[in-house]
């Protein structure tokens, strides 16, 4: 615990057998009190490794749910335990879990509601190998991002993040798609509700072993990104009015 509060690391997994073990032995056990593993219906010894290893929460899919479906079970199995700050981190190794302590310290001293780590701020990613392809498209959308939801982040695609409970007790999340384009869908809906976002630079690393989208599917992803932009804009001018951004109860003051 830090401050009283209960922090629980989610790892949305797929395939994740080959990295798990070295991504679970660098989690800060000095503050996360838990550690829930949900298995979207992996095709290798993902669940064997999470047992072999200790995990105590483990999901398993019947389906393949995707990406999105993945992080719904992750959140309602985080806040039935208990969780008051959520820290979602890949099993696949692209990012270090040796930042937690820092984007824990941040929601447990009422800094901000929600933290990203972010592969842009410092050339991480770069440095780590992603593809230029995928870096140019990420700063092109970053942009467009930016201006149509009116924010100033350096990021929108990372996949290490930590909330508060109050935020994922609020925004509507349950109503995003199971893809890959859930990730969109809930920042803009924590940037729509008002809550503070901060980033932290992130080392990352791309090897064969860490999830990926082709290239196909990276096309699908940018299309789907740009509509949710767009949404949250038409939104944000009050020209339409999308159940997405309706939160589930009222708490903040």
């Amino acid at each position: 615990m830090v401050k009283g509060k209960k922090v629980i690391v989610v790892l949305p997994a797929y395939n994740a057998a080959e990295t798990l073990e070295q991504t679970y032995n660098d989690i800060p056990f000095d503050i996360v009190d838990e550690v829930v593993l949900v298995d979207d219906h992996s095709q290798d010894d993902t669940i064997k490794k999470g047992i072999e290893i200790g995990i105590k929460h483990i999901i398993v899919h019947d389906d393949n749910l995707g990406y999105g479906g993945n992080q719904k079970s992750c959140y309602k199995k985080a806040l039935a335990l208990g969780g008051d700050i959520i820290i979602m981190l890949h099993p696949d190794y692209q990012y270090t879990p040796k930042l937690i302590h820092s984007m824990t310290y941040m929601i447990a001293n009422d800094l901000y509601d929600v933290v990203l780590g972010s592969r842009i701020l410092g050339n991480g990613a770069l440095k780590g190998g992603m593809p230029i392809y995928k870096y140019v498209a990420n700063r092109i959308l970053t942009l467009v991002q930016n201006i149509l939801v009116d924010q100033k982040l350096s990021e929108y695609h990372t996949g290490y993040r930590a909330f508060s409970r109050k935020v994922l007790e609020s925004i509507n999340y349950e109503k995003n798609a199971n893809g890959f384009v859930f990730d969109n869908q809930m920042l803009s809906q924590v940037i729509f509700a008002g809550y503070d976002i901060a980033e932290i630079t992130c080392p990352t690393k791309y090897f064969k072993e860490s999830s990926s989208i082709n290239l196909k599917d990276s096309c699908v992803y940018g299309m789907g990104v740009l509509g949710v932009s767009c949404l949250h804009f038409l939104n944000r001018v009050k020209l339409l009015k999308s159940d997405l951004y309706n939160e589930k109860k009222q708490v903040k003051d």
